[in-house]
């Protein structure tokens, strides 16, 4: 049987928001030390730009085309709200904003998840 795609795809993106959280934890850690600069990953919209899906072969006479898993998520810069004198750019106000934010995301992927397992499960019954 072969892989749900949508199933891939919340794997994913629940791998992206962990990879997010460790992140944002990194900063708030290095809140009060000098010359630390603030660090995000790309958005999760530019990983799914640069993915290409491949499609379900059916018969052995089908096309195979190839295709990418998904990328890893690379580390950028964040734009700070506001340096402090010593050379930080970390803002905890905006850390602990983009920590809610992930965590709306993780709860939001966790229930998609899971109404979709519900869903299947009732289809085979």
């Amino acid at each position: 049987m072969s892989e749900i795609y949508l199933l891939q795809l919340a794997s994913q993106q629940a791998k992206w928001l962990s990879a997010r959280q460790t992140m944002i934890a990194a900063n708030i850690s290095n809140a009060s030390t000098p010359g630390y600069r603030a660090m995000d990953i790309q958005p999760f919209s530019d990983v799914l730009d640069q993915t290409r899906v491949t499609m379900v072969s059916t018969n052995p006479a089908d096309i195979a085309l190839d295709g990418n898993d998904f990328t890893a998520a690379r580390t950028t810069e964040s734009d700070p709200w506001d340096a402090t004198l010593s050379g930080n750019s970390v803002n905890l106000e905006q850390e602990l904003t983009k920590e809610g934010d992930t965590n709306r995301s993780y709860t939001l992927n966790t229930n998609i998840k899971r109404a979709f397992h519900q869903m299947l499960l009732s289809a085979l019954k």
